[in-house]
Formats: C-alpha cells, sequence, structure tokens
C-alpha cells in the first residue's frame, strides 16, 4: 500500500443530520484522491431505542454502562442502523462505502474494561488488514464500535461496546502515516467560553485533573492524545459548521488541534 496519509474522521450521532456536511466532505476528500477512514458513533439514536423500550440510560466517566439487555440494543443500533444509513448517504454520494463493524475480522479486540461498567471494552489490539484490504478496493470504510472480546492469545463469542472516540483513537495510531479528526457538537475544546486552537497532551491531561476538560469530551481529548503519541496528527472540530473536515485539511485553522509539544 503506498505511504500516503489516510485521515480518519470520526463522526458523532450528535452532528449528524439535515445541516451537517461532513459526509460531504468525506466523499469529496476520497473523489480527489485522499485515502479516508470513518468511525462512528450513534449514541443519541441508543438513547432513543432504550427509551422506546423503556430501558434506562447510564453513563459513567462519558462511558455508557452496558448491561446484557442494552448490548443488544447498541449492537443493533450501531452496527445495523447508523452504520448502514451512514454507507447508503455515502453510496448516493457516488463513493463506494463498505459498512463493518469492529468484530468483522476480529479487527477491534478487547478486555472489559470495568465490571462496574458491563460489557464495555478497552481496546487490546487492532487488526487493520480488514480496512487495508478496503482502501485498496478504492473503498470507504465505514466501521461501528464494536469490539469482539480476546482472552489471552483467544477470541470468545462476546461482543462488547466501545466509545468511538476511543475506537477512532486507536485506529488511528495503527494506520500511520495518518491524521485523526473528531467532529463534535461544540467548535473545539473549550475552557470557558474560549476555544483552545492547541493542546499538549500535558496541557490535556491538567485540564481533565482540574475538570474543564469533562463527560464527553474526555474520551475525544484522550482519542486525540493516543493519535498525537503514536506519531499522527489529530483536532476535534465543530461538525455543525460547514465544510469543517475538508477546512482543515486544506489547511485552515479550525477547532483544536493537539500537537506533540
Amino acid at each position: 500500500m503506498q505511504e500516503q496519509e489516510i485521515i480518519v474522521v470520526k463522526i458523532g450521532g450528535s452532528t449528524l443530520g439535515g445541516h451537517d456536511t461532513t459526509l460531504e466532505d468525506v466523499a469529496e476528500l476520497h473523489n480527489r484522491g485522499e485515502t479516508v477512514v470513518v468511525i462512528h458513533g450513534g449514541g443519541a439514536l441508543v438513547n432513543e431505542w432504550l427509551t422506546r423500550l423503556d430501558m434506562p440510560t447510564k453513563f459513567e466517566r462519558g462511558l455508557r454502562v452496558t448491561d446484557a439487555a442494552s448490548l443488544d440494543i447498541v449492537v443493533a443500533v450501531l452496527g445495523g442502523l447508523v452504520n448502514k444509513q451512514i454507507v447508503a448517504s455515502l453510496s448516493a454520494l457516488g463513493v463506494r462505502a463498505i459498512g463493518l463493524s469492529g468484530a468483522d475480522g476480529k479487527m477491534l479486540r478487547a478486555e472489559v474494561l470495568d465490571e462496574k461498567l458491563g460489557y464495555v471494552g478497552e481496546i487490546t489490539y487492532v487488526e487493520a488488514a480488514p480496512l487495508v484490504r478496503v482502501i485498496l478496493a478504492a473503498g470507504i470504510p465505514v466501521i461501528a464500535p464494536i469490539a469482539i472480546e480476546q482472552k489471552g492469545d483467544a477470541v470468545t463469542t462476546q461482543l462488547l461496546n466501545i466509545n468511538a472516540d476511543t475506537a477512532a483513537g486507536a485506529i488511528t495510531a495503527v494506520l500511520r502515516p495518518s491524521r485523526l479528526i473528531v467532529t463534535s457538537d461544540v467548535p473545539g475544546v473549550m475552557d470557558g467560553e474560549t476555544v483552545l486552537e492547541s493542546l499538549t497532551p500535558e496541557k490535556a491531561r491538567a485540564l481533565i485533573a482540574d475538570g474543564v476538560i469533562k463527560g464527553g469530551m474526555i474520551p475525544k481529548v484522550e482519542a486525540c492524545l493516543a493519535a498525537v503519541e503514536a506519531g499522527c496528527q489529530a483536532a476535534i472540530v465543530d461538525g455543525r459548521a460547514e465544510n469543517s473536515v475538508r477546512a482543515l485539511v486544506d489547511g485552515t485553522p479550525t477547532g483544536t488541534r493537539f500537537v506533540s509539544e
């Protein structure tokens, strides 16, 4: 495979909608010869389905507490409904998109992160081969953040829920040279009303410790730190802003960039 930068775009369910241009940006980047990988969340739709079924929703440290019943909903909504909606949207934009979950080809392998969180995984290994095959076939891999449990050297039949930001950071760190672009429903990492244009790992961890970075922003920042520490570029941009992903790739300063020092 040619040593070309791979652009990993993490799309959150909170920004996808009628005014979002992220998928148009992804299609445009692909059509002009960039290599793009999409990783998506979809927590808002998972919440909607849990509410419909009168099932509780609980988060700790920005991570969804996932029991056996809610895991079924997570897998069905993320691996099925959201994944195929994104694939269909990209296909309608004229590009070849292939929907995958992290369980396919044992792409994402994980251990249970914390018994208190239930079936939530911590990634232990990323198998890049399924992604590379799609890329070599001139396609865009679209990945749902579901992993397969690994115990020792073997995998089990247990699926695990993975935070999409965490999955994006781990995949970016493996697909080098690459850059990670995380879309959010805010302009970037905020300190009060101020958007922080750049962050070092040291500063980012200090802001997490001080409670400035909190909730769902924590896994986004940690994903970017994982990418930067693996020698990749990373940024968080406003997915609601028109063409924010393409603008960043084209060199327009936007959102929060993460720098090694």
